[in-house]
């Protein structure tokens, strides 16, 4: 790989890491208030919003700036959320802040690599990517569980801050202190990952500075959306991805609860067991890098109608091995899917348009369904809708949306 690559894949990874962490750790913020159960999947699409929001933006802008500076700035942004939420300010606000930042920073990444690497490379450069960004998700996920349970709770470090907020003459209980000492590790995490990102070199890549009109940047950013739908081999991987991040995005909430109603799990230890989906991705990934080239990528749509039959499966399941088994199996028909199909998606993406308005066409897509999913789940938690039928609506979803998209997509004529 060339050189600089493992150095963004090592920031990714601690900025998706207190992605995870953070969002775990909110989680337990509105537990402490006894908020609603619905405001949880809020916190996503308060994270969320900003891709499909500034979507037209986003893709100029990872193109008007050295990505690996932009990727620092960004980190700072998701800094300042974290911030927010330790100054009370509410939950889903601060993650609105937070996601600011994320919607910067993925098309700044994802251009970034199709900058440095080949297309007979670019498989095997997002197997790496995304089994940072899987890994990311695992480790932070049971990092936020550890950060959010009793052993941390009775921490020497949470007593310390306990102190701390005492001496600044501000009420808080125990509970209070510890959440206070977790959000201050996340916010190193995304010190640390800032600092790495200003060691990326520059790729160099330029590009035509695009008109800041903004309803030239709109009109600009729906060409390019209808461009890369209208394309078989692009069209196809879109719609896969867009598919699978929506339920992808929920499935992470329903498991949660899934664990903690049907499990009898905490959430510290509900999110072990999230965790074991990711392990699951990273095996996936890894076995897609090594065995899928590109010209093949549309092989592994089957794996997606296996996933879906696997949820209504996995919903009757009461015994915790057993769960962790499915949940892996899960993620590794997940990863082995959706690492080719991206793949395919960013490389149609960089032939069609460029770097950073391909990327920021598929965030808008792929996002938009994840806003338009979590309304769905929070609506339905809100009816007080089983976890049960939750997860035997969007498996059957999964499978039967993949089924109609492999007779629909005929690959080109040779």
């Amino acid at each position: 790989m060339p050189s600089g690559f493992y150095l963004l894949i090592a920031a990714q990874f601690l900025s998706a890491l207190a992605d995870n962490a953070l969002l775990i750790v909110t989680m337990a913020v509105l537990q402490a208030h006894d908020s609603p159960a619905w405001w949880a999947p809020l916190l996503k699409f308060g994270f969320t919003l900003a891709y499909v929001v500034l979507a037209p933006v986003m893709g100029d802008l990872a193109d008007a700036f050295p990505k690996a500076r932009l990727m620092a700035w960004m980190n700072g942004v998701k800094w300042l959320g974290a911030c927010a939420l330790m100054l009370s300010v509410h939950p889903v606000l601060a993650f609105c802040l937070v996601g600011l930042g994320a919607a910067g920073y993925a098309p700044a990444k994802y251009g970034l690599i199709t900058e440095l690497v080949p297309p007979r490379r670019l498989v095997v450069a997002n197997g790496w990517i995304e089994v940072s960004v899987v890994t990311a998700a695992l480790v932070g996920t049971g990092l936020g569980g550890w950060l959010v349970s009793s052993h941390w709770l009775d921490s020497g470090l949470a007593a310390q801050v306990l102190l701390g907020l005492q001496a600044l003459s501000l009420e808080a209980d125990a509970r209070t202190a510890s959440l206070m000492a977790s959000l201050l590790a996340v916010i190193l995490l995304y010190v640390m990952a800032g600092l790495l990102n200003l060691g990326v070199p520059d790729s160099g890549a330029r590009y035509p500075a695009s008109s800041i009109h903004p309803r030239a940047l709109v009109l600009a950013f729906w060409r390019a959306n209808r461009t890369l739908w209208r394309d078989p081999e692009g069209g196809l991987s879109l719609a896969v991805t867009t598919l699978f991040w929506g339920v992808a995005a929920t499935l992470q909430f329903i498991v949660l609860r899934w664990a903690e109603e049907r499990l009898s799990l905490s959430l510290s230890q509900a999110a072990y067991l999230q965790a074991a989906v990711a392990v699951g991705v990273v095996c996936g990934a890894m076995l897609a890098a090594r065995f899928v080239p590109l010209a093949q990528a549309r092989r592994v749509m089957l794996a997606g109608v296996v996933l879906g039959l696997m949820m209504p499966v996995a919903a009757s399941v009461q015994s915790v091995p057993l769960a962790v088994v499915l949940m892996i199996w899960t993620g590794v028909l997940g990863g082995l899917m959706v690492v080719p199909l991206n793949a395919l998606l960013q490389h149609r993406g960089h032939v069609l348009l460029t770097a950073g308005r391909s990327v920021a066409v598929q965030g808008f897509n792929e996002n938009a369904s994840i806003l338009v999913m979590l309304s769905i789940y929070a609506g339905l938690l809100a009816a007080q809708v089983s976890v049960v039928h939750l997860m035997w609506g969007f498996g059957l979803l999964i499978a039967g949306v993949m089924c109609v998209l492999m007779m629909t997509f005929k690959p080109p004529a040779a």
